[in-house]
């Protein structure tokens, strides 16, 4: 059962699908990067007090959540907008025109890598592989991978993200 404090910081549901997830598995640690994202999917992001309850449900220290948490860039430990942006920098993505790409996304939303647009509708995150190098250069928004992108596509791709 989850200590008090617990049920004050995550909901019910969190903690109904944490609780479901370390189920399936050996321990309750190894359901650190799923709780989290459990946490992030209800929340938009994870915050210091989210993930200081993540650590107690779990029985870890917070410095080892944290770590997980600062090394994984699916994490957001700070507010994001409704769609997160990444421009994919790898070797493939570069030597195919990704920090040209990536100048024109700054340009074309108005912010800067790690900034999110004043209307909350875009965060723009650096990620160093999407995995898809053979549609160079690439990007995500949300879940959707977009690859073979030209700078004069930007306007009609941000356009189909409200």
């Amino acid at each position: 059962m989850a200590e008090p404090a617990l049920i004050q910081v995550l909901s019910d549901e969190e903690l109904r699908e944490i609780e479901e997830e370390c189920s399936h598995l050996p321990d309750r640690k190894s359901a650190a990067i799923d709780a989290m994202m459990i946490v992030q999917r209800h929340r938009g992001w994870v915050s210091d007090e989210s993930l200081a309850a993540i650590a107690r449900l779990l029985g870890m220290s917070l410095e080892s959540l944290d770590s997980i948490a600062t090394f994984y860039n699916l994490i957001y430990r700070k507010p994001v907008g409704r769609h997160v942006v990444m421009v994919c920098d790898s070797v493939s993505c570069y030597v195919m025109g990704a920090d040209g790409l990536r100048k024109k996304v700054e340009e074309h939303l108005g912010i800067e890598l790690g900034e999110t647009t004043p209307d909350d509708r875009f965060t723009l995150l650096p990620i160093v592989c999407l995995g898809a190098c053979d549609r160079a250069p690439t990007m995500m928004i949300g879940d959707e991978l977009i690859g073979d992108v030209r700078s004069d596509q930007l306007a009609e791709i941000f356009g189909r993200f409200e």
